[in-house]
């Protein structure tokens, strides 16, 4: 690490703490050279996710979406905000970690589905229902069928 003093790139560190939300460490550093101390931040550096849509356009891929369509599909259910925030975090975890710089959102919402058929049946038939674009009670009647 650079010395923001004199420039040197030798400094040994003093302590290490991570920050309050643990996404980053505090590292406490002085100078072998001119023997001032600095502080500096190491961060996860994380590769930015795109979201390709059904019409081709992309969008930056947002946790909060994902929330906010299981929040609604789960509004008068058992569902806590705990277990909302857990698959919301699952599904990020799970596109992050494919390594991928692209994400269909059928992908995504084929992800959606699966846990919330797993945590609330009720929930999971909603947001098919939406997800799916139901166009008459046949597809609806078909989908519960085959739960």
């Amino acid at each position: 690490m650079k010395c923001i003093y004199c420039g040197c790139e030798d400094s040994k560190v003093l302590d290490s703490r991570s920050t309050d939300e643990s996404n980053s460490i505090r590292r406490r550093r002085e100078c072998l050279n001119c023997g001032k101390r600095f502080t500096t931040y190491e961060t996860v550096e994380t590769v930015p996710i795109l979201v390709v849509k059904k019409d081709g356009s992309r969008q930056p891929f947002n946790i909060e979406k994902i929330k906010c369509g299981m929040i609604k599909a789960c509004e008068k259910r058992p569902v806590s905000m705990a277990q909302i925030d857990e698959m919301a975090e699952d599904i990020e975890k799970t596109i992050q970690n494919s390594l991928r710089q692209e994400v269909s959102s059928q992908e995504i919402g084929e992800m959606i589905m699966a846990r919330l058929k797993k945590v609330d049946e009720i929930a999971y038939v909603r947001f098919a229902s939406v997800y799916r674009q139901f166009k008459d009670v046949t597809n609806f009647i078909k989908l519960i069928t085959e739960m």
